[in-house]
């Protein structure tokens, strides 16, 4: 076990419990993380100096998004996301103002939204989580990436995210997440970690009254994923068990095979932060013990797909998502 060392007279503590979270922990050795060039203007927290000041054509840009977006989520996005989007009015014109965003989602749920310049290391988005702060990209996608975007910017990650951060039972599951983070790194098992935060953060579902609903920032900031998701034929749709999505692989960049849906979020944060991850990554292997387009004998199936789209070869081959 891994410890952190504490201040003279007080107990040590182990990786996951870095006490208030005030301080960036330091990344133990043998803990395998992304690669990533920090850039030389941004310190240990990655955090930019300022949001960066958008053109007016970057604007123009989030007024296209966000319209098309509104106008296919009615009746497909959970109804926390579609309350988020009103009390946060995301529809104002142009990309958000992070410190206004802030300030109103700081008095509904405690949350702040800070600029990182791309992607950062696992170990600093867990910190910021448990501590409330969701990072989100510092630039926006141009015309020519309008539909599609490898790396998340600025609208993925506050129209797709930030939302979702007014609703409480949700907000506080966020924040767990980042602190057992701490918990998949004392255990090298990011990976496993990273596969929940994929299946429920990314692209999860939820069962509503009216029927199933997306919560996933990469189903609701996303034109085909949105549709596919909820009607198409092809994808499985699973009720989410936390020790089956752990062990199950994933797909970044194309449509899921399979998506895992919840009951409720507080269905979602009793199943994770009452989960005991000492024991459950325990028992976990290196890699992937399933694969993403699997059905397994434990599953609750709501549906089982065809996976008509991936046997004709995804997005590579030209396959119409059905």
């Amino acid at each position: 076990m891994t410890l952190i060392l504490a201040p003279p007279g007080a107990e040590p503590r182990t990786l996951d419990e870095p006490g208030d979270f005030a301080k960036l922990p330091d990344l133990p050795a043998g803990v395998f993380t992304a690669p990533l060039q920090r850039p030389v203007h941004v310190g240990a927290d990655w955090l930019e100096p300022a949001q960066r000041d958008y053109s007016r054509a970057d604007h123009a840009i989030w007024d296209d998004l966000y319209a098309r977006q509104m106008d296919l989520l009615p009746g497909r996005a959970a109804s926390a996301f579609l309350a988020g989007t009103q009390k946060l009015a995301l529809g104002r014109g142009g990309v958000p103002e992070f410190a206004r965003l802030s300030a109103e989602l700081g008095a509904l749920t405690g949350w702040s939204v800070v600029p990182v310049p791309m992607l950062i290391p696992d170990h600093v988005f867990f910190w910021h989580l448990a501590n409330r702060r969701f990072p989100a990209g510092n630039f926006i996608r141009t015309r020519e990436t309008f539909d599609y975007i490898e790396e998340p910017d600025v609208f993925h990650d506050v129209f797709g995210h930030v939302p979702m951060l007014a609703d409480p039972v949700y907000a506080d599951y966020m924040q767990e997440y980042g602190r057992a983070g701490w918990k998949a790194m004392r255990h090298n098992r990011l990976k496993a970690l990273g596969s929940l935060y994929w299946y429920t953060v990314e692209f999860g579902l939820v069962m509503e009254r009216e029927g199933l609903r997306a919560y996933g920032a990469g189903i609701l900031s996303g034109p085909s994923e949105i549709r596919f998701a909820l009607e198409a034929r092809s994808p499985n749709r699973i009720h989410l068990n936390v020790d089956r999505v752990v062990r199950t692989d994933y797909v970044i960049d194309d449509l899921q095979p399979t998506y895992f849906v919840i009951e409720s979020f507080t269905d979602l944060y009793r199943q994770t932060v009452e989960r005991d991850f000492d024991t459950l990554y325990q028992g976990l292997g290196p890699g992937f013990t399933y694969a993403n387009t699997a059905v397994i004998d434990v599953d609750n199936v709501i549906q089982r797909g065809t996976l008509e789209y991936h046997l004709r070869g995804g997005r590579g081959s030209g396959a119409t998502p059905v």
